[in-house]
């Protein structure tokens, strides 16, 4: 089985928003499982690696699609204890404050509760996730048969299905990807400011940090996220690589 307790289904499937599933029988599924065997062997910084003749965009998919999942669930066990008044502001200890803009809704930076900044952030990033335009789940292959059976490569073969030829990332999805993640990033970085007691409490803590492990051990093997933008956490992923070396 699994060493990671983030893949078993033993856990609460409290999650904050509804969790963003990867068609079974697709290629990307094959991809999100094989990413599952190689954390179960315990080598994380192996386990980033894009697997050899994978597709850099569509292996950086799986995983932010993955990472979403992780951190709807991880924060959907603490939403009880992150609330107006216990976080008025969207922090990370008290030099990091962040205000939500989106580019779009809302273009001019707001000041917000760290729950309106999540519950604003999780949406548009669920929202870019399912973005076929942005996130295609059908990348070359075909869905309606699974790709290990025998017709598959007949039925790939038939023009008229709508799985092909399959549709190309666009150009600028290795932005919108790092803007994802560099949002998500900030949901670790508070909840290990604000509410690490809580995750204590929970017994939560081992799952939060192989979690965050994992995301930063990702981000950093296709410098995903800026450095300064990782600095509320500067020390914890300092110890976390150093553990590594």
């Amino acid at each position: 089985g699994n060493a990671s307790p983030l893949l078993s289904g033993s856990r609460s499937s409290k999650t904050f928003k509804p969790k963003k599933n990867i068609p079974e029988g697709s290629h990307q599924y094959e991809l999100l499982k094989h990413a599952e065997a190689t954390l179960g062997s315990g080598n994380l910084r192996q386990a980033v690696m894009l697997p050899e003749g994978e597709d850099l965009n569509e292996w950086i998919a799986v995983n932010t699609v993955d990472f979403f999942n992780q951190i709807n669930m991880l924060y959907g066990t603490i939403t009880e204890f992150c609330t107006e008044s216990s976080c008025p502001i969207m922090s990370a200890g008290p030099r990091y404050e962040y205000h939500w803009a989106d580019g779009t809704n809302i273009k001019k930076p707001i000041k917000c509760s760290a729950p309106k900044y999540i519950d604003y952030l999780m949406t548009w990033v669920q929202d870019q996730l399912d973005d076929e335009t942005l996130f295609p789940s059908k990348i070359g292959g075909c869905s309606c048969v699974p790709w290990d059976s025998p017709s598959w490569l007949n039925h790939a073969l038939i023009p008229a299905c709508p799985c092909l030829p399959g549709v190309p990332f666009p150009k600028n999805f290795m932005s919108v990807a790092k803007t994802i993640l560099k949002r998500l990033f900030r949901v670790y970085a508070h909840i290990y400011h604000q509410h690490f007691d809580s995750v204590m409490r929970l017994q939560e803590e081992a799952h939060l940090n192989t979690s965050f492990k994992h995301f930063i051990f990702f981000v950093q093997e296709f410098s995903l996220i800026d450095r300064r933008e990782l600095a509320p956490l500067h020390e914890l992923i300092e110890k976390l690589g150093s553990k590594d070396r």
